[in-house]
């Protein structure tokens, strides 16, 4: 079984449905001949042609507007926006469209369109360049959010996104790309969407992460383990639709609960998911659940950034605070 880093197992995934669907196309701002600015579509351009992959405009707004034209006449495009900070030009189309096909046809047409978006910090990058901003993306009825942590879940979650039948955004943490390498098939497999996974089993609190935070999340459990403290963790794989079933599980078990999320805390991922868990488990909270994510500012240039990114000692601060209330 090869070692694969995240690139590598993406762009497995795009030879895959390449090869394997003549509908597929993938296309973007330098996705053709250069591969992108990370070189995710690097070589398909070689494989499959001009026809197949290919460049396209410096315009968000068409690639996005194309894409949906292309998903509703029956192919199933993939769009690569450069950066995630760059899709609001594109924004118009997303909403007012791409999101709207299937309810405004009543049916009869679907938009089955993946848009690949490289999101969040760590890599710095210009501003624009390290936007997250995947709670807003979820807040849009009718699109479909997902957010790989390893190599191995996205390649399973790609290729479970281009055949749905639905438009997906599927945000790739930029500063996972090359981060490390785990076993992945060589051959093709699914993830549902929509599935959390159970990475650590714990006994006394519940940690939620995903993307990029997750590496973090797994550095802040080791450290808890070295206090005495069992935490269990969940990567949440998809941001909508939200597996809210596997965390509540966990709560009701752990009584605790620490939502871990890069982007900015105000109206985010873990204000939506402690909601959830206040309304279904609330009996079996031993706490209140704790939020540890960005700041609610811009986020900094270069220089600065790793003043606003979470780091695994003020996660374990956090649990801390969190396994010792009401003390």
């Amino acid at each position: 079984m090869p070692a694969m880093n995240l690139v590598q197992a993406i762009q497995s995934a795009l030879d895959f449905k390449l090869s394997d669907d003549p509908r597929v196309l993938v296309f973007g701002e330098d996705a053709g001949h250069e591969g992108g600015v990370f070189r995710v579509t690097q070589g398909l351009q070689a494989t499959y042609g001009e026809r197949r992959v290919f460049d396209t405009p410096l315009s968000e707004s068409v690639i996005m507007g194309a894409g949906l034209g292309m998903a509703v006449a029956g192919l199933r495009p993939v769009l690569e926006i450069q950066f995630c900070g760059f899709i609001y030009p594109a924004m118009n189309q997303l909403v007012t469209h791409v999101a709207r096909m299937r309810n405004r046809s009543r049916g009869v047409f679907t938009a089955p369109m993946t848009i690949r978006l490289p999101y969040g910090g760590g890599i710095q990058a210009l501003e624009l360049h390290s936007e997250s901003m995947e709670a807003m993306l979820a807040h849009i009825p009718g699109l479909k959010v997902v957010i790989p942590s390893t190599p191995y879940d996205a390649k399973g979650l790609l290729i479970s996104a281009i055949e749905c039948e639905d438009p997906v955004l599927f945000m790739e943490p930029k500063k996972v790309y090359r981060a490390f390498r785990q076993e992945v098939p060589a051959e093709p497999y699914r993830i549902p969407l929509g599935k959390a996974s159970r990475v650590v089993e714990g006994q006394r609190l519940t940690l939620v992460a995903y993307g990029a935070m997750m590496r973090v999340a797994r550095q802040a459990v080791e450290l808890a383990a070295k206090e005495g403290l069992s935490v269990e963790l969940i990567d949440l794989r998809s941001i909508y639709p939200l597996d809210t079933e596997t965390v509540l599980d966990s709560v009701r078990k752990t009584g605790r609960l620490a939502i871990l999320h890069e982007g900015p805390m105000s109206f985010g991922v873990a204000a939506e998911l402690i909601a959830r868990v206040n309304e279904e488990a609330l009996l079996w909270l031993e706490a209140a659940p704790r939020r540890i994510c960005g700041f609610d500012t811009i986020m900094p240039l270069p220089m600065g950034e790793h003043h606003y990114m979470p780091t695994p000692e003020r996660v374990l601060y956090e649990l801390l605070q969190l396994h010792n209330f009401p003390e």
